[in-house]
């Protein structure tokens, strides 16, 4: 195993991991749109092929998204997650101005809230938090 870490994907390569982890696969010219506009993207590559990613969305203000945190699950438990989200929290934490804070949203996938719990992230519901809401529409 011989990984290393880029700043870029194809919206093939995207959908491959999606499609590991049993994820629906995103249109590729729908998916090269959401690349255009992620402000950082990780990809973790075993030789040429990628094996996870993760994506930072911004506001550019106080809001930011982590999305699209895959690792394929044979790659899984071998330190690659973890590196991918050092590396995202590393960008999130360079581009906080002095006297400001950054609230940092993320869904996570069933039975993994205790991997991001370790970067600082709180599973929800607390008793002051609810339980996150997400939905997904589409046009056919």
């Amino acid at each position: 195993m011989n990984i290393k870490y880029e700043n870029s994907i194809t919206p093939e390569e995207s959908n491959a991991l999606r499609v590991s982890v049993g994820w629906g696969e995103i249109e590729p010219a729908q998916a090269a749109k959401g690349f255009e506009n992620t402000a950082f993207m990780v990809c973790a590559r075993d030789d040429k092929k990628a094996v996870g990613m993760a994506r930072v969305i911004t506001d550019y203000g106080y809001v930011v998204y982590i999305s699209d945190m895959i690792v394929m699950p044979e790659y899984q438990g071998k330190g690659i997650g973890k590196e991918i989200m050092l590396r995202v929290m590393a960008y999130i934490n360079e581009n906080i101005e002095q006297g400001q804070g950054k609230y940092i949203g993320l869904h996570a996938s069933k039975g993994k809230e205790k991997f991001y719990e370790k970067f600082g992230l709180t599973s929800r519901p607390t008793d002051s938090l609810g339980s996150g809401m997400t939905m997904w529409i589409s046009k056919t």
